[in-house]
């Protein structure tokens, strides 16, 4: 009995109904419907063709119509489709060149932009409620340790609600900080940013720069021309010095270890927290235009790696929003 393309693409649906979920066998479902409307349209593949004269150069109307789609739906269409040509040739249906047919899609289909590693969320929010509770830093009593503490539960929250990269949040200085509208300026490549910065940030810097008061006072120089975050070790003495990068590498390294343990060290990095504050965005608003804007991010692909969503979770908020919805 000769069968037809319509009836082994019923009969793979049919075969992945026990391993899939109901999201993804419908997704799988309305992507091969698009491929057979492509077959007979762009191709002239007529109703009942039987399923012999499907051949691997078939799939380029439909690798070249997602290219229109969003990267996502792209991934999740070609999937389905490899995976029902595997089938066939699989069950006998048809002899696929199935090497050929994954050279096809690897050479036509969009090259998506690669994603950053899935984000410790839990353990930065873990982090970050220790030190928001300025208690949980309190020092010895010495005046370094306590300045450090301060500095150091300043920093973090800066990094965690803003969003900056280390060597912004390193170099900033005191005039940088608008009090009155809770922003920060900063300067780069003869342009200037305005980033918005959270309550909780905004106090904890003030709570250190009173604890250094002293110290500003007896530098000689203006408060407005003090760095805004200083060193406060033994090198630096009784001066204001700005940290660098590494010393901000090693405050997060330092505080990581003391409140998630040696094992959390590398893996939670300074740039850790401007992934948090992208995914904070993402999560809460799901606008990525938005985050796009508050991260400073130059091209909205780069703020897509920052959604961290299965390929099942792409699948149950699409048909959420499609609820039944096929394309014919």
């Amino acid at each position: 009995m000769i069968s037809s393309i319509d009836f082994v693409i019923t009969k793979y649906l049919d075969s992945i109904k026990l391993d899939r979920s109901e999201h993804t066998v419908r997704a799988y479902k309305n992507a091969l419907n698009v491929f057979r409307n492509l077959l007979i349209k762009e191709l002239k593949v007529p109703q009942n063709t039987p399923i012999e004269k499907l051949t691997e150069s078939d799939i380029l109307p439909f690798v070249i119509y997602l290219n229109e789609l969003a990267p996502a739906t792209e991934k999740l269409y070609l999937q389905a489709l490899k995976g029902f040509y595997e089938y066939v040739n699989a069950e006998g249906f048809a002899e696929i060149n199935v090497l050929r047919l994954r050279n096809v899609i690897r050479q036509r289909a969009r090259h998506s932009p690669k994603r950053i590693p899935k984000l410790a969320v839990n353990d930065i929010e873990r982090l970050l409620e220790f030190v928001a509770n300025e208690q949980n830093l309190q020092a010895s009593g010495e005046e370094n340790e306590t300045l450090r503490a301060a500095r150091d539960r300043a920093f973090l929250l800066i990094l965690a609600d803003t969003g900056l990269h280390v060597h912004e949040a390193c170099n900033l200085r005191c005039a940088d900080i608008n009090w009155e509208s809770s922003t920060i300026i900063i300067s780069g490549n003869e342009k200037q940013a305005v980033i918005r910065s959270s309550n909780r940030s905004m106090r904890a810097i003030k709570d250190y720069l009173s604890l250094r008061a002293q110290l500003d006072g007896g530098s000689g120089k203006q408060l407005a021309a003090l760095p805004l975050f200083a060193r406060h070790d033994k090198g630096a003495g009784k001066k204001i010095k700005s940290i660098t990068p590494t010393t901000g590498r090693n405050i997060v390294a330092e505080r990581v270890e003391q409140i998630l343990g040696k094992e959390a060290v590398g893996k939670i990095t300074p740039h850790s927290f401007r992934h948090y504050f992208v995914t904070t965005i993402l999560r809460a608003s799901g606008n990525l235009k938005l985050a796009q804007e508050l991260a400073r991010h130059s091209n909205i692909q780069i703020t897509q790696r920052y959604a961290h969503l299965s390929d099942d979770e792409l699948d149950k908020g699409y048909y959420e929003i499609f609820e039944g919805k096929e394309t014919g």
